[in-house]
């Protein structure tokens, strides 16, 4: 009989709530409380917003509103939190004003332990109205493109009038496969 392989993917469904932390890290959370509060504040920012994969990306601005600090104590906290060991910070293009935090993931984590170790690929990206230079015009676009979820034994049945010439609608039984997402049952809840 083969080994069963392992399979790497998502560890949790994109509405999880559940965040899990490591015993020890747990009590040196504890203890970076005491000693520095403004950085152990932003960490459970951070963990509170991070994506499936342990990764954050948004920035030190929105960060500070988050934590109802100033720019100057987030940017502080996040050295203390880099030099601690508990989280990485990459930088988003070159002006830097939007990073990447990575949380250890021998910290905290989202979802099972198997999907973590792909935490620099993947990220829950938080961006703010104030940061946006369409600001005024946000809510007023019109909606987005959307492509059709397609539950388990559905099948795509192209129907309207199709767009003007030079396409046309197809003939009838020879309808072409739309592109759709694939919507797969969720388990049991971790």
């Amino acid at each position: 009989m083969a080994p069963k392989e392992k399979v790497y993917g998502i560890t949790t469904a994109p509405s999880g709530t559940w965040v899990q932390v490591e015993r020890a890290a747990m009590e040196r959370w504890a203890k970076l409380a005491v000693s520095s509060p403004r950085a152990s504040a932003l960490m459970h920012v951070i963990v509170s917003q991070m994506g499936r994969h342990n990764a954050l990306v948004t920035s030190q601005a929105t960060l500070a509103k988050l934590a109802d600090c100033s720019l100057r104590t987030v940017q502080y906290s996040l050295k203390t939190l880099r030099d601690g060991g508990w989280l990485e910070v990459r930088q988003i293009g070159p002006t830097g004003t939007a990073c990447a935090y990575i949380v250890n993931d021998r910290v905290a984590w989202s979802g099972n332990r198997d999907g973590i170790r792909y935490s620099l690929f993947s990220a829950a990206v938080l961006v703010s109205d104030a940061e946006q230079p369409d600001q005024t015009e946000l809510g007023a676009q019109p909606p987005l493109e959307r492509i059709p979820t397609m539950h388990q034994g559905e099948r795509q049945l192209p129907t309207g009038p199709g767009l003007d010439p030079p396409t046309q609608p197809p003939l009838v039984g020879l309808e072409p496969d739309l592109p759709a997402r694939v919507k797969e049952p969720h388990g049991p809840p971790d």
